[in-house]
């Protein structure tokens, strides 16, 4: 074993102790790293990055998916062949450990520590408690009429479908809507793009992510053009340090109801509508039933065109992705799993009871 990996041991493993210290305060997250540190990194890694007119974070994560593809089938073939050195085999072991603590330990500094943070709820101090059925029908309510009521504007106005980089620019607007009421929502600079994996995403299941080690929020411009201005909200808000998804969502919320267009409330009132029917149907499926059927039929139309998009691209890769980024939100204080967006109620119902509105 070389000098160098027998000192990489010690600091590594001081390192991730130090942050799991660390991050069991969450005063001390909010107020040293979210509110402290963190916005310098975004800065520093926006401005390194976001001038690109392509995702960096792709072409990272394509080179890393190539590499380790390359070393797999090369360990393979040479099982095969009866000619691995298991001496090699064991300090390579050694070496892929320690390279996947060096990733924790620059995903925590660079982003991941915002998991542990105190979050939006104490930034706008809403109480987060649990909701009765009755107020989760009063806000599936209001939401849908929302939805119908942007849908008929959409319908009337004969919108044309924005392109990529209207819908980057107006989320950009949106941020700096709410910034004015918000200044902690301040979105600036912006490092928002397209996916280069957009056509993979369809196969297992996303819609946008946030890539922690070059501060780019990418979008999945492939899905239908109606969830895009959401999910751009949604993605945004990681980028300010959002990391929880039910706290993305409802920041994401915040922003695209303050971009004062038709087309951004549309998006994300019909994807928090879905999100609320889906918690009202495990409680009252007769009233959840009951607001599906005072949808508009252009809005059935929509749904309907976004349920053929996921059949087109079915595959076997989507429950496993599923399964795995489950596993990933619970070992980072989302024990909801992927469920964690659908708690972006409770934000919802929380915010409506303090401010009254949607």
């Amino acid at each position: 074993m070389s000098k160098q990996i027998r000192v990489a041991i010690p600091l590594l493993l001081v390192a991730v102790l130090l942050i799991r210290l660390f991050s069991a305060n969450h005063y001390l997250v909010e107020k040293y790293y979210s509110n402290g540190l963190y916005p310098g990194i975004s800065k520093v890694l926006k401005y390194s990055f976001g001038w690109l007119p392509f995702s960096a974070g792709d072409v990272l994560y394509g080179i890393a998916a190539g590499w380790l593809l390359l070393k797999v089938v090369k360990l393979i073939v040479s099982f095969i062949k009866g000619k691995y050195n298991w001496q090699l085999f064991g300090m390579a072991f050694i070496k892929t450990v320690l390279f996947l603590l060096f990733i924790y330990v620059v995903f925590n500094c660079l982003w991941g520590l915002n998991y542990n943070r105190k979050g939006i709820a104490d930034q706008l101090n809403i109480k987060m408690t649990k909701y009765s059925k009755e107020e989760l029908v009063t806000v599936d309510s209001s939401l849908l009429q929302k939805v119908n009521e942007s849908k008929v504007v959409l319908v009337k106005s004969k919108s044309i479908p924005k392109t990529n980089k209207e819908i980057f620019e107006q989320a950009k607007g949106a941020y700096q809507n709410l910034s004015k009421e918000y200044p902690f929502c301040t979105y600036q600079p912006a490092s928002i793009k397209s996916s280069a994996w957009g056509w993979l995403g369809n196969y297992v299941g996303f819609t946008g992510y946030y890539n922690p080690f070059t501060g780019e929020a990418q979008v999945n411009t492939t899905v239908p053009h109606f969830l895009q201005p959401y999910i751009a909200c949604h993605e945004i808000a990681h980028q300010l340090g959002y990391a929880k998804e039910n706290e993305a969502n409802f920041v994401g919320y915040l922003a695209a109801t303050a971009a004062m267009d038709t087309g951004f409330y549309y998006s994300v009132y019909l994807d928090l509508f879905l999100y609320t029917q889906r918690n009202l149907f495990y409680v009252d499926s007769v009233a959840a039933k009951s607001f599906y059927k005072k949808m508009l039929p252009a809005v059935k139309d929509d749904l309907d065109e976004w349920k053929k998009f996921n059949q087109r691209y079915t595959s076997v890769m989507e429950p496993v992705f599923s399964w795995v980024y489950g596993k990933y939100l619970k070992s980072n204080e989302q024990p909801s799993g992927v469920l964690s967006y659908d708690e972006v109620t409770g934000f919802l119902i929380a915010y409506y009871k303090k401010f009254g509105k949607l």
